[in-house]
């Protein structure tokens, strides 16, 4: 008894360092995109981050400590609501993030050029936040704003709220700093951060689904396997304007093997019916 509570001790230690250094490196990350890209060119990530930056250049209170200010109340209300492990980690997340962009804003801006600074800040923001959401934690903002929304109304989407703050920030920056520009560049921000998160959460290596209907699915199926040493899954389907029973093949290919695939079946078949759509990513035997 007394071994299996230590063992579960142990694995709960290991979780939560684990996060926490996750937490910490995403957080460094971020405060690096906002400091030092950002912040010195007026233009703003979305979220709280970016109502603190529009604070800060109207009333020069430090950013950090603005944004942990806006989020008490959030964590006051989680902690009611939302439960006591992810509002932990997201103070703790607000907290470190805070930390970081207050002590690089002492650093001198990597560049003056905003195009550079919305380009980079948005990667460095994207990855950040990545890499904490990676660890299950959160810093606050509009994403434990989400979390106590969803704990009233399950069924509400937390795209539409972030999606409403950041087009919200966007107009506000236009409106105080008197500068379509400054809007223009923070929602291209905004954007490479979303994709970033994407990148980082589904990967790089893009797949394709392949499907191929065709009489000869024995044949095609064979050369793929020989050609590119790719397996191929029959999948038993009925046409149903014709009403027949045909066998579709399903073959997930990388972005190299596509035309070769197509290739295979035209050249075999000229009357095949090949589909294409994206897998994203995929894991196992022939990819990663």
């Amino acid at each position: 008894m007394i071994n299996l509570k230590t063992k579960e001790i142990n694995t709960l230690l290991k979780k939560w360092t684990k996060e926490i250094l996750y937490l910490t490196v995403g957080c460094i990350i971020m405060a690096i995109g906002t400091s030092l890209f950002l912040l010195p060119n007026q233009l703003s990530s979305g979220g709280f981050a970016g109502i603190s930056t529009i604070i800060y250049y109207l009333f020069n209170l430090p950013l950090g400590v603005t944004m942990l200010c806006l989020n008490i109340p959030l964590f006051i209300m989680a902690y009611v609501k939302v439960g006591k492990e992810t509002t932990i980690k997201g103070l703790i997340g607000t907290v470190f993030l805070s930390f970081f962009i207050d002590i690089f804003d002492k650093i001198k801006p990597l560049t003056t050029d905003r195009l550079l600074a919305c380009i980079y800040g948005g990667i460095f923001v994207g990855i950040g936040t990545a890499i904490i959401l990676k660890a299950n934690a959160s810093t606050g903002g509009t994403d434990m704003l989400s979390y106590i929304i969803r704990s009233y109304r399950s069924t509400y989407r937390p795209g539409n709220l972030i999606v409403i703050v950041d087009g919200i920030i966007v107009i506000l920056n236009v409106i105080v700093f008197k500068q379509i520009e400054i809007g223009l560049y923070s929602a291209i921000a905004i954007y490479i951060m979303g994709k970033m998160i994407d990148v980082i959460f589904e990967g790089i290596y893009f797949t394709k689904n392949m499907f191929i209907v065709s009489n000869k699915y024995k044949e095609i199926a064979e050369e793929i396997g020989k050609k590119l040493d790719r397996g191929t899954t029959g999948i038993y389907a009925k046409g149903m304007y014709t009403k027949e029973k045909k066998m579709m093949l399903w073959c997930v290919a990388s972005r190299n093997e596509i035309a070769i695939i197509k290739d295979i079946a035209k050249r075999i078949d000229p009357a095949s019916f090949v589909v294409i759509s994206n897998a994203r990513e995929a894991w196992g035997k022939g990819f990663r």
